[in-house]
């Protein structure tokens, strides 16, 4: 039976079962199906997500990890992490189910991956480092190079001379068309001397650890007892949850990135569990 959904691993019980039934003389049922599954070591989850890499962006994410792999916590509680996010009043995710074995996590027929993409609702920017979360910033527009020179001169620069005076800081970002922007690079190389842009590998959303402090807002907003009707209240709740992240939670995400860094390694340039 495990072979029926080998090549599929979305596939549903009632598929599964339909399949196993085609031909046999004596049918059986979901509830024989799910248990025949569960004896096999053959769990129901939800898959990992992962970036969709291409193989010269595979190939960028291992040099970063090389040229990190000596990298300790010390060195890493130098680096402001910062992203944008989006958060939709109503969702619409659907959900996936696979079966799986406990050691098949991170095997490439038990994955979903994932691209980037817009949708209604409230986007944000935000940043953070291991010593504190920095500010978090509604954006009401589309995000050109201009409005985030706004935000990088506004918010990211005094959270960086702030943090890090000794001019030994780095500010991280992703590859977004308008973090990559002339305007963008220009003001970076006239303060050079305060601190320093982080070399980022394109599609590695999974090596930052912003996007896990994305899932926390996430859950919370998920577990509220008030249904949120409008932008300006979904746009509190997300301050709110903001300011109430324990400082464990965030350091301890920091502290995670050798382990990170040895799983790229280790992987190959592959998918990481993170």
């Amino acid at each position: 039976m495990g072979r029926l959904f080998q090549a599929d691993r979305r596939a549903t019980l009632t598929e599964i079962t339909t399949r196993y039934n085609r031909g046999m003389q004596q049918s059986i049922c979901e509830a024989t199906t799910r248990t025949t599954l569960r004896r096999m070591g053959y769990n129901s989850t939800r898959p990992h997500r992962v970036p969709l890499i291409s193989t010269t962006n595979r190939k960028k994410r291992l040099q970063f990890a090389r040229a990190h792999q000596n990298w300790t916590v010390e060195d890493w509680k130098n680096v402001a992490w910062s992203d944008e996010s989006r958060f939709l009043l109503r969702h619409s995710d659907g959900r996936v189910r696979i079966c799986r074995k406990q050691n098949e996590n991170m095997d490439p027929s038990c994955l979903v991956t994932t691209v980037q993409a817009a949708g209604g609702g409230v986007m944000v920017w935000w940043m953070f480092s291991w010593h504190t979360l920095g500010p978090l910033v509604p954006i009401g527009h589309c995000l050109n190079a201009t409005a985030y020179l706004s935000i990088v001169f506004d918010h990211a620069h005094p959270f960086m001379t702030t943090m890090y005076p000794s001019s030994d800081g780095y500010f991280q970002q992703d590859n977004a068309p308008c973090h990559k922007a002339r305007i963008i690079s220009n003001w970076f190389l006239e303060h050079d001397n305060e601190f320093t842009v982080l070399k980022w590998p394109p599609q590695s959303p999974d090596l930052n650890p912003i996007e896990h402090l994305w899932d926390v807002v996430e859950r919370e907003l998920r577990a509220l007892d008030v249904h949120l009707t409008s932008h300006h209240q979904l746009q509190d709740a997300i301050l709110s949850i903001w300011a109430n992240i324990s400082k464990e939670c965030f350091q301890h995400l920091v502290e995670s990135m050798p382990r990170i860094i040895r799983a790229v390694l280790k992987a190959k340039v592959g998918k990481t569990q993170y």
